[in-house]
């Protein structure tokens, strides 16, 4: 990898490449440290201290949220809209179709993706804005002059539009990274705000024990090596194709094979679960003090049953990571409609009769090559209980859902450099023969 990199420095428009990268992260990372008008940062600190869900909205803004500054959502709402879409997509015919017209589908389903991020940037604002000033109480509000109350809808209107137009900026600065740097430009934002919270972490182990540094380094590093095996396993399923007459020429008649892979679903299982399993507790919440005592009692025993420190917590989480595996796995194998695509090629695997054979026997595979994904996936979901009972403490140098986007960032990052290095070879080869 580092070789890779190395080669990549030599090279000067892939050079050009990295560098325009960097700096788009780092006007990113200015841009994170820009707090709107109106917070109190002491009161929102003390919330974030105790409120879980928060936590996980401030992983996908890369941190801005903690200081609430303009790129508060980051591109959460874009991920938003961009699951959405594909959840639609089987349910309504049109959208279905334009997954199956190539590059122009994809256009058009990146316009509708933004059109419905533009709505849920707004409306996500209002929530996260609204949620912040709830949890800080009367006494210390977050945020001053919020609401629809007279005298509060100007400034209210002005937060929203502030939020909002940081989402649709820190997606722009994405879009510039696909279009002149290198690596996907939405996961390296989020990336980027990821790590950026390491140095703090490992500068608070120091501070408070210096061993831990090395335990969690190499907790860190055997994760690591787990998530890499699991993101590049796959199944390959041998595929002939037959030959074809066309005129003079023969087509087909080649083997190739179907790349299957263990964990296609990636980290939305673990974003679907932690948001499911978060919202009966911060629900409750806001009922622990009511004068009624039904509600208190009521909020009081969901409050515990959902508690991040309980075993019960742990357990339903790891069977929700599982389930939602199964079902964006099976959502995401219906849209490749893989049967379809191999029939109008010519192609078939090799003992399996076409159609339906085939479709039954493909969904069996991947069913059962997603239990390792889904077992895996929840075994890193609850990570941090894990090493909670091995070294009596559950702050990670990264958490595990942080950790597993790094490293499907890097991974795919490497590849296409891997990519634009063996395309710099064959053409330098290519000089030196003419």
């Amino acid at each position: 990898m580092l070789q890779a990199v190395s080669n990549a420095f030599k090279l000067p428009d892939l050079r050009k490449k990295i560098i325009f990268t960097l700096i788009i992260l780092v006007i990113y990372r200015f841009a994170a440290h820009v707090p709107i008008p109106g917070v109190n940062l002491e009161a929102l600190r003390l919330v974030f201290q105790q409120n879980q869900l928060l936590g996980l909205l401030d992983m996908f803004s890369g941190g801005a949220m903690s200081n609430f500054s303009v790129m508060a959502m980051g591109v959460y709402p874009y991920i938003t809209a961009q699951i959405v879409l594909q959840l639609l997509a089987p349910i309504i015919p049109g959208l279905n179709q334009l997954n199956k017209e190539g590059e122009a589908g994809r256009e058009k389903m990146n316009q509708y993706t933004m059109l419905l991020t533009i709505p849920l940037a707004a409306l996500h604002g209002f929530g996260q804005t609204w949620l912040l000033t709830q949890a800080g109480g009367a006494g210390t509000p977050v945020i001053s002059n919020f609401g629809f109350q007279a005298g509060t809808v100007l400034p209210t209107i002005a937060t929203l539009l502030t939020l909002t137009a940081g989402t649709m900026l820190a997606i722009w600065l994405g879009q510039l990274i696909d279009e002149q740097g290198i690596g996907n430009g939405i996961s390296l934002i989020i990336f980027g705000g990821i790590i950026s919270g390491i140095p703090q972490r490992l500068a608070q182990m120091w501070v408070t024990n210096p061993v831990l540094i090395v335990v969690f380094g190499l907790i860190t590093a055997v994760t690591v090596v787990g998530i890499v095996l699991v993101h590049e396993g796959q199944r390959r399923i041998p595929v002939h194709y037959a030959k074809r007459v066309r005129g003079n020429r023969i087509y087909g008649g080649q083997s190739t094979h179907i790349p299957l892979q263990v964990n296609s679903a990636g980290m939305i299982p673990l974003i679907f679960a932690v948001s499911i399993i978060m919202l009966p507790g911060v629900v409750a919440s806001y009922f622990t003090n009511s004068s009624i005592t039904f509600l208190r009692g009521m909020a009081n025993v969901v409050s515990t049953v959902f508690d991040s420190g309980g075993a019960v917590y742990w357990l339903l989480y790891f069977g929700l990571v599982v389930g939602f595996t199964y079902f964006y796995t099976d959502v995401i194998f219906q849209q490749q409609d893989l049967p379809e695509t191999l029939r109008r090629q010519g192609g078939f695997v090799p003992g399996i009769r076409p159609g339906a054979r085939t479709a039954e026997y493909l969904h069996g595979i991947v069913r059962r090559i997603t239990l390792v994904g889904a077992l895996f996936l929840g075994i890193i979901a609850i990570m941090p209980f894990l090493v909670q009972l091995l070294v009596g403490q559950s702050e990670m140098l990264l958490t595990s859902t942080g950790l597993l986007i790094v490293v499907g960032v890097v991974l795919d990052t490497m590849k296409q450099l891997e990519a634009q290095l063996l395309m710099r070879h064959y053409e330098g080869f290519i000089r030196r023969m003419r």
